[in-house]
């Protein structure tokens, strides 16, 4: 069983890299179940829309995440609630549109679990993510409910990624961090069994300031004339993870960077 994770999509360049290049991935990595984290997919670069979504479901991704940016283009708060495969966070308010976790099936059959966590420190108000971790786990166990279980840790510093990783460690098959849209090189196969990795990095045009156009980025950070942020619309790195997974224990048992195409060093 073979897991993909691909980082932040970030505007046109992100979707187009994806349409491109997934199918084919797919196939030449013997990949079983996508997720990709969509919360900056939109062409402004900041959420996601029912349009691109079906876009990016047609082209072999099963499952998006989102963050932070989720409710930035309006539509979503209505599109959430009617598609099981969009996620958001857990962790946000009680009353808030959609869902934060899923139970999809792979083509083999198998039960992927997928969980949507947003860190507190330095993001949008959201309730304690380490109390809704321990809730979830109250109620739900790997190889019980589920055959593997990807969460997706959305976030902004390391150490409270780390702290989860840990937390989830031997829990889950892999917990991998989004949001700074830069790929850590820290992907391990934690102590009790759990593939992690800091942060996925993104699928976006890296030459830029995380995604976005650079000459405007660096205009807003000297106090330069400058226009509110967009995406930079070169070619895209694909930048993510696979994780070759343990049937019978549910853990991992191989991970290995992916990225692919775009400025940065390719992994294949």
């Amino acid at each position: 069983m073979r897991i993909l994770f691909l980082g932040d999509i970030v505007g046109r360049s992100g979707c187009l890299a994806i349409k491109n290049n997934l199918p084919e991935i797919i196939i030449k990595k013997k990949i079983d179940f996508v997720i990709v984290n969509g919360e900056n997919a939109a062409n402004q670069g900041v959420g996601i829309t029912e349009i691109i979504s079906k876009q990016l479901f047609d082209c072999g991704v099963h499952v998006i995440t989102t963050g932070n940016h989720v409710w930035d283009q309006k539509e979503t708060a209505s599109y959430i609630e009617t598609e099981a495969r969009l996620l958001r966070p857990l962790n946000l308010p009680e009353n808030s549109p959609g869902k934060g976790f899923g139970i999809y099936t792979s083509k083999k059959g198998f039960k992927i679990g997928v969980l949507n966590l947003m860190g507190n420190v330095f993001m949008k108000k959201c309730d304690d993510v380490f109390i809704a971790a321990s809730n979830f786990l109250k109620k739900n166990n790997l190889k019980k409910n589920y055959d593997f279980l990807v969460v997706d840790f959305h976030g902004e510093i390391t150490s409270e990624k780390m702290a989860m990783g840990h937390f989830f460690d031997g829990k889950a098959t892999l917990l991998v961090g989004t949001h700074t849209h830069v790929p850590t090189h820290d992907a391990r196969i934690l102590k009790n069994g759990t593939a992690y990795q800091t942060d996925a990095g993104m699928c976006g045009d890296y030459n830029s300031v995380i995604g976005m156009n650079k000459e405007n980025s660096l205009n807003r950070f000297m106090k330069k004339d400058s226009k509110k942020h967009f995406p930079a619309e070169g070619e895209a790195s694909l930048c993510g993870i696979i994780v070759d997974c343990d049937t019978e224990t549910g853990l991992a048992k191989k991970i290995e960077y992916f990225i692919y195409g775009g400025e940065l060093i390719s992994t294949n």
